[in-house]
């Protein structure tokens, strides 16, 4: 491996948090804290109806479950220990609207794969982590949202000239999360690649740099992160084949809970913190804030 392919797979094993380790990269980027909206804490906002917020209130703080390696969606600086991206803003502006301070959030690290248990054991309050609503997932969570429409893409080396979208995956290996809707679909709709999975993104495109895979596939979202901090190395290819409603995830019983973080997310969206958060970060890979979906009140069940 090459000088500069060792640090390029640091890189991704720091989470993509530094700089590309070869001369004329460009800096990381990241959230500018002036860029971010402040989120008005609603003080008279109380729930009764709801066990989960009632522990939180009670403890003083609530517990948020999200992802630590996506750039500009829920990145950890792995120095102070800082959450930053778009999940965690979207996290942070329902915090408030559900009566706390969004800097008394504290945010845990959970896989894709231990997301249902960690909800369901009341490891967290709620989860907020590129989490694509589906009806198996509706068995075991609540959701409320969505908040964001992402699709399913692929992600390349640069030097990749025989991969365009899933239709070319045949013998090639695809490197995806373990657990994910993403790599349950490769599976079921294109059993002819090869999947491996980890409990990371970043460990696939650690995997990709350094030639063990062909390709990672997930939301487009992350990919274009992915793509924004290593534009020399890295590019997604294709359409979207898939639509990923992303929701956040709490306890199942739950409705108070649900209906009310559905009330926050629908209210952010019209007072314009919704577009100022998304333009602040995920807005940084260069794709303008699209119109966000409408909010599905299901009935509880």
């Amino acid at each position: 491996m090459t000088r500069t392919r060792r640090a390029l797979a640091a890189l991704a094993l720091a989470l993509l948090s530094a700089a590309c380790g070869k001369e004329g990269s460009p800096p990381v980027k990241g959230p500018e804290p002036e860029a971010l909206p402040v989120y008005r804490v609603d003080t008279s906002f109380r729930l009764p109806d709801s066990p989960t917020w009632n522990r939180a209130k009670q403890r003083g703080y609530l517990v948020v479950g999200a992802k630590e390696d996506q750039p500009y969606l829920g990145e950890k600086d792995p120095a102070t220990g800082v959450y930053s991206g778009f999940d965690i803003e979207i996290a942070r502006m329902t915090a408030a609207s559900l009566g706390f301070d969004p800097a008394t959030v504290r945010f845990r690290t959970i896989a894709s794969a231990n997301r249902e248990t960690a909800i369901q054991n009341g490891q967290i309050d709620y989860y907020v982590g590129t989490y694509t609503i589906n009806d198996n997932r509706k068995k075991l969570v609540g959701f409320a949202g969505p908040y964001y429409m992402a699709g399913q893409s692929l992600l390349v080396r640069t030097d990749e000239n025989d991969i365009d979208g899933p239709q070319d995956l045949a013998g090639r290996t695809v490197c995806s999360a373990a657990g994910s809707t993403p790599y349950q679909r490769i599976e079921a709709d294109y059993p002819q690649a090869v999947l491996v999975a980890y409990d990371t993104y970043s460990i696939c495109v650690d995997n990709l740099l350094t030639f063990q895979v062909d390709a990672v596939t997930t939301d487009d979202t992350i990919l274009l992160g992915y793509a924004a901090k290593a534009p020399d190395e890295l590019k997604v290819v294709g359409k979207p084949f898939s639509q990923e409603p992303y929701g956040i995830g709490v306890p199942r019983s739950d409705n108070a809970l649900r209906f009310a973080v559905d009330d926050a997310l629908e209210a952010n969206e019209k007072d314009g913190d919704w577009k100022k958060a998304y333009d602040a970060t995920l807005g940084l890979s260069g794709v303008p804030a699209p119109r966000p979906p409408a909010i599905d009140r299901y009935p509880a069940s």
